[in-house]
């Protein structure tokens, strides 16, 4: 879902002169899983249309993994950092 908040043109007509600026916001969920450390771990995402839908991919990952206990964190805690 995508809402344009404002939109900008440069004013030539013509397929070689025209510029257009488009200003949008994207409402989505986003899921990131880290493997590792911030330094050297391998970082996957995924996003979904529905809070639901990344819910459910939560707890698909909670649940593949066999090491440790999950504990939910508070906070504003950082993201995961890409590599």
């Amino acid at each position: 879902m995508e809402d344009v908040a404002a939109r900008w043109w440069n004013g030539i007509w013509g397929r070689l002169g025209r510029r257009d600026v488009w200003l949008a916001r994207e409402v989505r969920w986003k899921v990131t899983a880290r493997a590792g450390d911030s330094e050297t771990g391998r970082v996957l995402r995924w996003e979904f249309d529905t809070e639901d839908e990344a819910l459910a991919m939560v707890k698909r990952l909670l649940a593949a993994d066999a090491g440790g206990q999950w504990r939910k964190q508070s906070g504003d805690s950082q993201p995961p950092q890409q590599t």
